[in-house]
């Protein structure tokens, strides 16, 4: 599996941590991040996660900054990404089920980091159910 992470400058320690995790799991990583914490502008860092997802490069992402709000509000601009803004596993289990999230959206300034790192695990360990639920989404992106 190969996966692609951004982050602007609030989401680096937690980038470097997920990449860690990422790693132990056997899964290649990408990373569009900064590796800093000087002020940055997150949409440099997260169109080339979404363009990865988008063009089949990887085959999730995940992306960081201080809300998780304009991370993946830029994301979503992208036809083929789907991505959920979580702050819990129950919705991270949820956005991957029932709405088969492609990119999952953390906000670093409210989440504690042992609580990403669960949530990522959830991410990865969750399957879309399709049945009545691939329809809606097949419903999400503009023509």
């Amino acid at each position: 599996m190969k996966v692609a992470i951004g982050n602007d400058h609030a989401g680096t320690e937690y980038k470097l941590a997920i990449v860690g995790l990422l790693k132990s799991m056997d899964i290649e990583v990408i990373n569009h991040g900064t590796d800093g914490t000087d002020s940055v502008d997150y949409p440099d860092f997260i169109h080339p996660v979404a363009d990865d997802v988008e063009n089949q490069k990887v085959d999730f992402g995940i992306i960081v900054c201080g809300s998780g709000n304009g991370a993946s509000m830029t994301a979503n601009k992208h036809q083929k990404v789907r991505s959920a803004l979580c702050w819990t596993k129950e919705i991270v289990q949820l956005a991957r089920e029932h709405n088969d999230a492609n990119i999952l959206s953390l906000p670093a300034r409210f989440i504690a980091l042992p609580q990403a790192l669960e949530m990522v695990q959830t991410f990865f360990n969750t399957k879309f159910e399709g049945g009545r639920h691939e329809r809606r989404v097949e419903k999400i992106a503009c023509s």
